[in-house]
C-alpha cells in the first residue's frame, strides 16, 4: 500500500517542480499493452537557464527526460521494464517522424534517468554503468545508445545541488533532507509547496496502520513541521485581520486567521472547494474553526466536508 503512496508523492513532486521550465506529462502511456511512464519532462528552451534552481535534477531536465523514481531499490527486471518504455517511446517518435517525412534531431529523443534509493553494484556493473566526471558520484550511464542513467540517491553527496533527488530517498537521507529543506528561505521557489506535498504524504501515511520504520519515522519527523506551519498560519492570519481593522478587536482577528489558515488546508486537501463550501466556513465560530482543524486529516473528499458542515448546523438548530 505505502509503495503506491509514494508513488504518487514521486509524480507529484518532480510534476510540481519542473512544470515551470517545461512540458511534463505524469503519467505517460505508451505501447499498445499500456505502460505507464512516470514522468516525461520536455523544457522550454527560454527557461533551461533556470533550471540550475533544481541543481542537479535541473541539470538532468536540460535536455527531453523520462524519470522513473522508486521507493524501493530497483530490482533487474524492473530496470529492464523501465528501458523498454524508452524504447517504445522512441519508437513511437520514430513513427510520428515518419508519417510527416521529417526527421527527429538526437537530442529530442529523452534521456532515461532512473531514480533508485540503493542499488547493488552487481546490478550497475551487470548493465556496464559507468560514472562521468562531470556527473559526480552515485550517476551511472549505460552504454551511449542506452540513453540511460541509473541514479543511487544514497550515494550521492550531500550538498545543495543534490537536495531536490535527495527528498526522493530513505530513512535517514530523506530525513535529513528534509531538514535542509525547512533551512532555506521561506521566500525559497519550492519550499512551500515540497512541504505540502510533504504533509499531504504524511497524511496518506498515517491512514495505513501497517507502515515500516522508515515512514514511521517520517511521519514523526513531519509532524512538528506541519504544527509549526500551522501555527505561522495562524499568526500571519493574525497579523492580517488586526491591519484591516484594530477596531474590530483581537477576537476578530483571530477568528480571521484561523479562517485563513483552515481554507488553505482544505484547499490543499480537497481541491479548490466551491464559493458555498467557503461562505459556510467563514460563518464558522472560533471554537468551530478550531474543531474543523482537528478533524481535518480525516476529511477525504468534499462529501465529507458537506456532512461534517451540515452536522454543525443541526448542532446550532438543536
Amino acid at each position: 500500500m505505502t509503495r503506491f503512496i509514494y508513488d504518487q508523492f514521486s509524480k507529484d513532486y518532480l510534476e510540481e517542480l519542473l512544470k515551470p521550465f517545461g512540458k511534463v506529462q505524469a503519467p505517460s502511456r505508451v505501447a499498445a499493452e499500456v505502460k505507464e511512464i512516470d514522468v516525461l519532462f520536455s523544457p522550454i528552451p527560454t527557461q533551461i537557464a533556470n533550471l540550475q534552481t533544481l541543481g542537479l535534477l535541473g541539470k538532468m531536465a536540460t535536455t527531453p527526460a523520462i524519470f522513473e523514481p522508486f521507493r524501493n531499490p530497483a530490482t533487474i527486471d524492473e530496470i529492464s521494464d523501465c528501458i523498454s518504455k524508452l524504447s517504445e517511446v522512441k519508437s513511437a517518435m520514430q513513427r510520428e517522424a515518419k508519417r510527416n517525412k521529417i526527421k527527429i534531431p538526437n537530442t529530442e529523443i529523452p534521456q532515461l534517468w532512473i531514480l533508485t534509493p540503493t542499488c547493488s553494484k552487481s546490478i550497475i556493473s551487470g548493465y556496464g554503468g559507468q560514472q562521468k566526471l562531470d556527473w559526480g558520484k552515485g550517476v551511472y550511464f549505460l552504454a551511449k545508445h542506452f540513453r540511460t542513467a541509473i541514479v543511487v540517491i544514497h550515494q550521492l553527496p550531500s550538498t545543495p545541488e543534490t537536495l531536490w533527488l535527495r527528498i526522493l530517498g530513505r530513512g535517514k537521507v530523506q530525513r535529513q533532507a528534509i531538514d535542509e529543506l525547512t533551512a532555506l528561505p521561506a521566500n525559497h521557489p519550492f519550499v512551500r509547496v515540497t512541504l505540502e506535498l510533504l504533509y499531504n504524504l504524511q497524511q496518506n501515511l498515517q491512514i495505513n496502520q501497517n507502515i515500516e520504520v522508515d515512514d514511521r519515522e517520517l511521519v514523526m519527523r513531519l509532524a512538528p513541521l506541519y504544527q509549526q506551519d500551522r501555527e505561522q498560519a495562524r499568526q500571519e492570519g493574525l497579523q492580517q485581520g488586526l491591519q484591516q481593522g484594530l477596531q474590530q478587536g483581537l477576537q476578530q482577528g483571530l477568528q480571521q486567521g484561523e479562517q485563513q489558515l483552515i481554507l488553505h488546508l482544505l484547499n490543499h486537501k480537497l481541491g479548490n472547494i466551491n464559493l458555498s463550501l467557503t461562505e459556510q466556513v467563514q460563518k464558522l465560530s472560533i471554537e468551530q474553526l478550531e474543531a474543523l482543524g482537528e478533524v481535518l486529516l480525516d476529511l477525504a473528499t468534499v462529501a465529507d466536508l458537506e456532512v461534517w458542515l451540515s452536522q454543525q448546523q443541526d448542532t446550532i438548530k438543536q
